[in-house]
């Protein structure tokens, strides 16, 4: 069995301890919350043995074998870094880190210490993912010539810290990596060029952002983050011969492909959109791997690197 930690009382913890539990050899055997009260309720709610009040405890457990790390945004770098140092394997939520340099020094960590790291992108990981991404190599819309991805959350910056310039808040560092590090997945095709425009209000953290990018020689795509607006939401890859639409991309079950007036449905349900990943995670610890030959350090760097230097633009850093 792979024994997970995890690090957080996050919203995001229930769906990933289901991820976990119906994955074939994984368990959570530990979570740890700088308030000792929270991690107890969390561990009795989620029938996790063991709960810590604080996170140098948990990183100190020989039963983790890995640390699944959700704290807020700013917290990703140092509570990865302390893990590393520490000898556990580490999946950390995007965004990885703030700064492109932190990622790097978290990969060149881990190699150093002979252990494992990724960024948690379920997205990459879901079946449907993986037939939109035969299906555009099998040339079934021809040659991508256009990607449009909308990300909508209305009023999801209720979360405390999501106005928080500081604390890594705001729709970019909230949502970026997934449309951008999906259409380079599912295309085969490098970002070449970004740029974009934001909704600021002085001092804090965007809540709109509109992005335009060249991907590869031949297309041009757009990515739409708010958490104004009530919109549809999803992904449309607009080829020379047909279109492919996959909505919620980033935890969805479906695609539509359509090639003239043909129309072909794809349905992959599931229980948990978080066990794919997991399984991955899974499959590399068992195998030996230190990084993930799908959710690659040089990918996730890139991104970084990305929504850094559009931050800083739009922050004036």
């Amino acid at each position: 069995m792979i024994r997970y930690g995890i690090i957080s009382t996050a919203q995001v913890v229930h769906r990933f301890v289901a991820g976990v539990k119906e994955s074939s050899n994984g368990e959570v055997v530990a979570i740890a919350s700088r308030n000792l009260t929270k991690a107890k309720e969390m561990a009795q709610d989620l029938d996790i043995p063991q709960a810590y009040g604080s996170y140098e405890e948990l990183y100190q457990d020989s039963q983790v074998d890995i640390v699944y790390i959700a704290t807020y945004n700013k917290g990703h770098y140092s509570a990865a870094k302390a893990a590393l140092e520490a000898g556990k394997h580490v999946l950390l939520e995007k965004p990885f880190t703030l700064h492109a340099a932190e990622a790097r020094e978290l990969f060149d960590l881990a190699k150093a210490q002979g252990v494992f790291l990724m960024e948690a992108q379920k997205a990459l990981f879901l079946p449907v993912t993986l037939a939109v991404q035969e299906a555009i190599a099998a040339g079934k819309i021809g040659e991508v010539r256009r990607v449009v991805s909308q990300t909508a959350y209305l009023n999801s910056d209720m979360i405390p810290w999501f106005r928080d310039l500081e604390a890594g808040g705001g729709v970019l560092y909230g949502s970026g990596s997934y449309p951008l590090q999906y259409v380079e997945f599912v295309t085969g095709e490098k970002i070449t060029d970004l740029s974009g425009t934001a909704v600021i209000k002085p001092g804090e953290s965007e809540v709109q952002a509109d992005l335009s990018l060249q991907l590869g020689a031949h297309a041009t795509g757009n990515v739409f983050l708010t958490v104004q607006l009530d919109l549809p939401r999803g992904l449309w890859i607009y080829g020379s011969q047909g279109t492919i639409q996959v909505p919620n991309f980033w935890r969805g079950d479906q695609a539509r492909i359509t090639v003239g007036d043909q129309v072909e449905e794809l349905f992959f349900p599931f229980a948990s959109e978080f066990v794919y990943e997991i399984e991955h995670v899974n499959e590399c610890l068992s195998a030996g791997y230190l990084t993930s030959p799908v959710m690659t350090p040089e990918l996730t760097i890139e991104t970084v690197a990305r929504m850094e230097q559009l931050h800083q633009a739009w922050h004036k850093k």
